[in-house]
């Protein structure tokens, strides 16, 4: 007596084998190059995920130092604009005697007057890197003799200035994070572009 059900189910049953043994035929290596595409995959997955950790207590979740009163304060270049306004306001608040602006030539009109509260300066990096700011900042301290620094950067950069700079100054950093916000691609982009940077300094000799 015959199952019902059991004729198709075997129906399909050999349909299906027909049809594996078509695409093996015609398509001998498609279930292998997939499963390199999903190993390589998943490899830049786990890849991804551990750079995005590693970085967390380095980018996203640096050591920020509480104020303190120092002999100068430092605001490092960038691109944004807001630390500037930031570093002066923290002169005015009496932080520092000295804020000194690391600025490109396009921003010297900070400090094109002088401050009624304290001594702003602004320099021109050579090289414009954090490197040669480093090495500004290692030349005035030993002009002036400069033990305690507030430094003001933004929060992807805290980590490799604090880095760069302990190279040329001997004294006390207190690194400072400015009020900048940064997208989700910005954040993307700091991770590389601040990974490179510390691969760079390593090869590059310090003050």
């Amino acid at each position: 007596m015959a199952v019902p059900g059991l004729g198709l189910r075997q129906a399909f049953a050999q349909v299906a084998a027909r049809n594996n043994a078509y695409r093996g035929r015609h398509w001998p290596g498609e279930p292998r190059r997939w499963r390199l595409i999903r190993r390589w995959l998943v490899s830049l997955g786990v890849i991804f995920i551990v750079a995005v950790v590693a970085g967390l207590p380095v980018y996203v979740r640096p050591q920020i130092d509480p104020l303190r009163h120092a002999d100068a304060i430092f605001v490092l270049g960038g691109v944004a604009p807001d630390r500037y306004p930031f570093g002066i306001a923290l002169g005015e608040q009496g932080w520092a005697p000295i804020v000194v602006l690391s600025v490109d030539r396009w921003r010297t009109w900070y400090c094109a007057s002088p401050h009624p509260h304290f001594d702003l300066r602004c320099f021109i990096p050579d090289p414009a890197t954090t490197n040669g700011e480093a090495q500004e900042l290692h030349r005035l301290a030993a002009n002036y003799g400069w033990r305690t620094v507030i430094v003001v950067t933004f929060r992807p950069h805290i980590s490799r200035a604090r880095f760069i700079l302990e190279r040329c100054f001997d004294g006390n950093l207190v690194m400072v994070e400015s009020p900048e916000r940064l997208s989700v691609p910005e954040w993307a982009f700091q991770y590389v572009y601040q990974t490179a940077g510390y691969a760079r300094e390593v090869l590059e000799p310090a003050c």
